[in-house]
């Protein structure tokens, strides 16, 4: 064993260790590994960043752009307005409908942006049916899962596959856009019919209660109750201030909220932060009960008025309203807290309450750290929250009131995403370019502005795959992925393909569980390789494993889907585990049998 195979294991067991324990943001595990690589001399500068010029992140950007395109144009809602529709009141039948149609849509689009996009729909489908929503949650979000195994593009996993093929054999011949669709339509239409037969005995009821609107609802409708009733106060002359919100701590001791601020003769504050102050003259509008906005006044001695006059238009219904948002498992707002990143000046809205796991916090979330799924309560102007869904920190349980989309420009966007298609199929042109063209024209057609598309743009994942493909390099470069592959070879004797095969996909999806899918590709696709062919297997079906075997993530919340839906389907982890068995037992199954149906193994 080699001095440059001793240090590239060292630095992935250094990448596995901050991917288990979270030490830091994935996007700085990356650039850790980018910087760390050629310090050490294992790979060349010009490999540290090649990177983020690769075929799979160039790709992974012009999607997203083009996911963005289409949702601005109206697309994914009008198509939820038609399975709203259709989808009548058999919870077989909305289960199907919901978790198919996320299924194909994640073939060519993100399976987190489709099962955001569509949980709104499934939420109000189940509210007005009486169908627990956890019992649609959890297999829509499985869906999206394995729906991204349909085509080249579904999952990130696939989009890199044939990048990090090349690594370990320049000359190997890619996959196309098709090559993986019947293995991934053979496992979506297993699972549905799995889901079909099985659904209302593995998948949990959770916490529900007809017309709760689902458990995530019902964990928050107390919340609800008691904070959601507007109150304006109008402070005298005689107040003893200026104090500001701050100095008068009124979350902490009256549990309730100032959404408001009209200082006499200025601006409306309808964000107000706790260095705002409060002078005599001014007019507030508090969030709370009415018990205990009762006595923030008689403490006081503030006047509380029968109803709002003076931010009467202003927080009408029509302008004005409350929403929860899950934090995104790729949102920067994690490990930070509310006062720490300026919440309210930042995005202009209220935080009532955070929401983590059966817990609701009122008093003292301005401090509390972030998590990833936690579920945030916010009051705030429409136009606030249109600006905050544009972003990728937040996704909202319900549509977002007021909402302004480009529906003229519905086919162009529908336009753009066959133009890529056609270019990848017919002119076999190389993926990046194709996909490129298309958001490049979703830009000229003015479906998006650039600013737009810019900011669509999850740039933590370009950051983790730009970082990781050259840990791959660096595994494959040093002769670590060879050195392990005859080891496991020289313990394992002389197998058979399919029993190799087995064995790949179950140690593949152990990773996947329990570190990034990107990490598990970058890193078991070379050795993968190695492996089959010191075996006598083809290794391009060795890597195909590998990445199919990526999205095998039921059992555990840790793929991104299964940590969104998590919090308002109201799981536990439990749930997952006794829900997910079963299915990543029939994955497995139908992966193999489909290699060996579909792929001559």
């Amino acid at each position: 064993m080699t001095l440059p195979i001793i240090l590239v294991l060292a630095v992935i067991a250094l990448a596995v260790l901050l991917f288990v324990f979270e030490w830091v943001r994935v996007d700085v595990i990356g650039i850790i590994m980018m910087t760390l690589l050629p310090l050490l001399g294992l790979i060349t500068p010009q490999e540290a960043i090649s990177g983020m010029s690769s075929n799979a992140v160039v790709a992974i950007i012009a999607l997203i752009i083009m996911g963005a395109g289409l949702e601005k144009t109206g697309a994914i809602n009008s198509l939820a307005r038609v399975l709203h529709k259709f989808a009548g009141h058999s919870e077989t039948r909305i289960l199907l409908l919901l978790s198919g149609t996320v299924a194909l849509i994640s073939a060519f689009m993100r399976s987190i942006g489709a099962a955001g996009w569509f949980m709104p729909t499934a939420k109000r489908i189940c509210r007005e049916n009486n169908i627990p929503v956890a019992r649609i949650l959890m297999p829509m979000g499985f869906s999206a899962i394995i729906g991204g195994c349909i085509t080249l593009i579904g999952s990130t996993p696939l989009i890199l596959l044939n990048d990090v093929m090349r690594i370990s054999s320049p000359a190997v011949e890619p996959f196309g856009l098709f090559s993986v669709t019947p293995m991934g339509l053979a496992l979506i239409c297993t699972s549905l019919l799995f889901f079909a037969l099985f659904g209302k005995i593995i998948f949990p009821a959770g916490h529900w209660q007809a017309n709760s609107g689902g458990p995530m609802s019902k964990t928050l409708q107390r919340t609800y109750r008691d904070i959601s009733t507007l109150f304006e106060l109008h402070i005298p002359l005689s107040f003893a201030g200026p104090k500001t919100l701050m100095d008068l701590e009124i979350r902490a001791y009256y549990f309730a909220t100032v959404v408001a601020i009209a200082p006499q003769g200025g601006t409306k504050n309808f964000a107000p932060g706790t260095d705002d102050v409060l002078h005599g003259g001014d007019t507030i509008v508090v969030e709370g009960t009415p018990e205990m906005v009762k006595k923030l006044a008689a403490a006081y001695k503030w006047e509380i008025k029968d109803d709002l006059s003076v931010f009467a238009e202003d927080l009408s219904p029509k302008n004005a309203g409350i929403m929860e948002a899950i934090i995104s498992p790729r949102s920067e707002m994690a490990r930070h807290t509310l006062h720490s990143m300026s919440f309210r000046q930042k995005f202009g809205v209220n935080p009532l309450a955070i929401c983590r796991g059966n817990k609701t916090f009122v008093g003292g979330i301005s401090d509390i750290i972030l998590q990833a799924g936690d579920t945030l309560l916010l009051q705030g102007r429409w136009e606030k929250f249109q600006l905050l869904k544009e972003k990728p920190d937040l996704i909202f349980t319900d549509e977002v009131q007021g909402q302004v989309l480009k529906t003229g420009k519905l086919q162009y966007a529908i336009g753009c995403m066959i133009l890529s298609l056609v270019m990848i199929l017919v002119f076999k042109v190389q993926l990046s370019i194709a996909l490129l063209a298309g958001a490049l024209g979703m830009v000229l057609s003015k479906v998006l502005s650039m600013d737009e598309a810019y900011e669509s743009v999850d740039w933590m994942t370009v950051f983790l795959l730009g970082g990781l493909i050259p840990l791959g390099i660096a595994f494959e470069k040093t002769g670590a992925a060879g050195l392990i592959a005859d080891l496991i070879m020289g313990g394992m004797g002389s197998v058979s393909p399919l029993i190799l095969l087995t064995m790949i996909g179950i140690v593949t999806s152990f990773f996947a569980l329990v570190i990034s899918n990107v990490a598990a590709t970058v890193l078991l696709v070379p050795l993968a390789m190695n492996v089959a062919s010191a075996a006598g297997t083809d290794p391009r079906m060795a890597a195909l494993v590998v990445a199919i075997a990526c999205s095998n993530t039921f059992i555990l919340p840790t793929h991104q889907v299964n940590a969104l839906v998590m919090q308002p389907g109201g799981y536990s982890v439990i749930d997952y585990f006794k829900a997910g068995s079963g299915i990543t037992i029939l994955y497995l199954t139908v992966m193999l049998a489909a290699l060996s149906l579909f792929y001559g193994i």
